[in-house]
This record gives structure tokens, C-alpha cells and sequence, in this order.
């Protein structure tokens, strides 16, 4: 099984087109011609109306990709588990958002708020029409590695935190996760290399890293007309965290298992004042998918997008347990808190998306009873079996997920 669990990797294109950034009229009206070949796409955007930089340089792009992009950059997200695609013919079981109460968050308000003022926003469509936002996600995911010298966070704030959480988690949990390496996504060191873009290109479009050298310094060059995304520094490029696993898949790609953790993420939680507890909170989560991957816990007779909320639920709450039993993290009750509310800033309200991941009361509510699962226990210094922590998850769900609107 291969499946790449993103926290935000679609708030990118989400804060250009609907929040942060008022598109020019032919943007805002090409956006439904995203699943065009280059052809279709040239026809949607008038070119000519655009300055002579940014015209110039959208053209190069369009001749420099191949015919089929479109379907080659589908393709490659399938392949590596990118979006949610997989999930779109299950689109006929939605769940009701009326009964559900969904407030926004401050995470959310915060990561709206990245893109707001950009002086060119036009340049910001193209770069999400041509993937541009996912470029560092790709990078990290198929070629990041695991590594003393890797940092966490975007000043490296947070590295010794989460590589030694890490190892506190392989000895928690009753998996085999030895291989399971954990790496950093950046932003700013994948656009300040030319060589980088162009082997993720090759990735997506085609062709061999050399051949897409002039193409990236196209990519390069679009990312660094825009103040505001500061050379790839912008934490837009890094607001993701997510684990990946090949168990089980009929076409493994070779990629390790891993945890990827992104700047940007970090930095968000850091401003909605929960940087103490929120990388443990989040590496928690992510590690928690791997057990379900190693127990095969993806596995359910929910239609989506029950059955990803279902399992991003649970791996709140096998977060939340190791972060509150005597022998994981031993939180106190603030820092149980501030954990619980890690979860609930992460919430959507995405009902019939397949990608839902739980409204932020649900998350919320998931991780509170995972941790009074790990304090009321009678032995504190027992960890319950992964297998049975899922088997009491399941047989509560229905609870955790009840209706809470008034």
C-alpha cells in the first residue's frame, strides 16, 4: 500500500486562488482549464495582456514542456501518492456539513495570510498551474534522505527535538521501524538549485535532470519575479508534513519509508503559539500512520471520505497516546493541552472531500480520548499492543464523530 498523507499540501494553490491573492480576470477563468494539455492552456490565458517579462517567460515554460504535461504531472502525484485522487470515485458518500460545527483556526488564518499583498499574482497562478508549490514536497519525498546533518525547522530550531522524538517513537510503538527514516523539507534550498528543480522535473514531465536544466532556471526565475515567496522561503512552499510507506504496493517505486517533516508547518504552529509541543504533536501523527501501515489499519469498510477521516483520527490519537503515557512523552496536562489543540488547528471542514481528515472539533475530540485511554490505566507503565489501541479506537469512532452542531 502507498499512500502520502498531507496536513496542507493543497494550501498553496487554495491561498492563490481563493484567499490571499486577487487573480487577474483570465487567472481566475483558466483555473477550471487545469487538467488541459499546453495547448488548451494557451488558448485559456492570453499571453499578449501580460508584461513582456512574465510574458516571455510563461511562453518559455509552455514550449519547454512536453505536449502531455497535464497528464504527466497526474500521473506522477498518483504514483507517488501526491494528492487524493484515488479517492474521487467514492465522492458519491458525502457527509452532511450541517450537522457538524467547523470553525476556521488560527493555523488556517495564518497560512491564508502568506500570500496576501503579492505585487504579481499572476505569476503565482502559473506556478501553481505548472506544480511549482509541490516541487520541494517531491524533492524531499524521492530524494531526501535521512542524515545527521539534516536540520528541522527553518533555522534548525527544531532539530534535535524531533530527531530524538524519533527514536523515542521506534522504541514506544511494537513495530519493525528500523527503516524508517525521517527527513526535512525545505523550501528555499530546492529553488536555490538549479540541479534540484530539474531532477523533480524530470520526475514530473519527463526527460533526464540535464535535459530540464534550462526549464528549471525558468522555474527559478518565476519563484524569484514574486517578493513575496522570497526565493522558495516562503513557508508556503514547506506547509506540509506526511508520511509515506510502500507496504504492500503492486508497484513500489523504491522511495523508504519515512516521515517528511516541512519548515513551513512548523513555522505556523510556532505562530499560532504552539511550537513547544506541535513538531512532537504532528511527528506523533505521521509515526502513527506508519503503525497502520505495518498493521495493515487502512483497511476499512467506510466509503470515503469516512475512511481517511477514520484514519487520520485514529493516528491523532496514537499520537496523542504516545505523547501522554508514562513511557512516551509523560505531557503534562498544559502541554496535553497545547498537544490536543495541535490536532484541532489541523481540522477541515472538507466533507466530501476524499481527503478529509476530521472537522477540528473531531480531531479534537480524538486525541482527548486517546488521552485518557494512556491516564486512566490502571498500569501506567503498560503500553497497549498497537493492534488493540486500534481495535478500542474503532470500536469508539461512531462517538468521536457524532454530530456536535447545536
Amino acid at each position: 500500500m502507498k499512500k502520502t498523507l498531507s496536513m496542507a499540501v493543497s494550501l498553496a494553490i487554495a491561498a492563490t486562488c481563493a484567499v490571499g491573492v486577487a487573480l487577474p480576470a483570465q487567472a481566475a477563468d483558466a483555473t477550471g482549464t487545469a487538467t488541459a494539455d499546453s495547448q488548451s492552456l494557451q488558448s485559456a490565458i492570453d499571453t499578449s495582456t501580460l508584461p513582456p517579462r512574465l510574458k516571455a517567460l510563461a511562453d518559455g515554460i509552455l514550449a519547454k514542456l512536453p505536449a502531455d504535461w497535464q497528464s504527466r504531472s497526474k500521473a506522477a502525484a498518483a504514483k507517488y501518492g501526491i494528492d487524493d485522487s484515488q479517492w474521487s470515485d467514492l465522492r458519491d458518500s458525502v457527509i452532511n456539513p450541517d450537522d457538524y460545527q467547523c470553525p476556521s483556526t488560527g493555523l488556517k488564518t495564518w497560512a491564508r495570510s502568506l500570500l496576501v499583498g503579492a505585487e504579481d499574482p499572476f505569476a503565482i497562478f502559473m506556478l501553481s498551474i505548472f506544480d511549482g508549490f509541490n516541487l520541494p514536497t517531491y524533492d524531499a519525498l524521492i530524494f531526501g534522505t535521512e542524515s545527521k546533518s539534516n536540520k528541522f525547522g527553518a533555522n534548525g530550531e527544531y532539530s534535535q527535538e524531533l530527531t530524538s522524538e524519533m527514536k523515542n517513537l521506534k522504541r514506544f510503538w511494537d513495530i519493525d521501524s528500523a527503516d524508517i527514516q525521517l527527513v526535512p523539507l525545505h523550501g528555499a534550498d530546492v529553488f536555490s538549485s538549479p540541479e534540484r528543480v530539474a531532477r523533480t522535473l524530470s520526475v514530473l514531465y519527463g526527460g533526464t535532470p540535464e535535459s530540464q536544466l534550462e526549464l528549471a532556471e525558468m522555474f527559478l526565475e518565476l519563484v524569484n519575479m514574486e517578493p513575496i515567496l522570497k526565493g522558495g522561503a516562503n513557508p508556503i512552499f514547506s506547509f506540509n508534513a506526511f508520511a509515506y510507506s510502500e507496504k504492500r504496493d503492486p508497484e513500489p517505486t523504491g522511495v523508504s519509508d519515512r516521515i517528511i517533516m516541512g519548515d513551513g508547518i512548523l513555522q505556523g504552529m510556532s505562530a499560532v503559539g504552539l511550537g513547544d509541543v506541535a513538531p512532537r504533536a504532528i511527528e506523533a501523527h505521521e509515526f502513527g500512520h506508519h503503525v497502520q501501515y505495518a498493521g495493515d489499519l487502512f483497511v476499512s469498510d467506510l466509503p470515503a471520505p469516512e475512511a481517511t477521516r477514520r484514519t487520520e483520527l485514529m493516528a491523532d490519537a496514537f499520537g496523542t497516546y504516545y505523547l501522554t503515557h508514562a513511557r512516551g512523552e509523560a505531557l503534562n496536562t498544559k502541554r496535553l493541552l497545547d498537544s490536543e489543540q495541535s490536532f484541532y488547528e489541523v481540522g477541515d471542514c472538507g466533507f466530501d472531500n476524499p481527503g478529509h481528515h476530521g472537522t477540528p472539533n473531531q480531531r479534537l475530540t480524538a486525541s482527548s480520548w486517546a488521552a485518557s485511554v494512556a491516564n486512566d490505566a490502571a498500569n501506567q507503565g503498560h503500553i497497549l499492543p498497537s493492534l488493540k489501541f486500534a481495535g478500542q479506537f474503532d470500536a469508539k469512532l461512531s462517538d468521536l464523530v457524532k454530530p456536535d452542531a447545536g
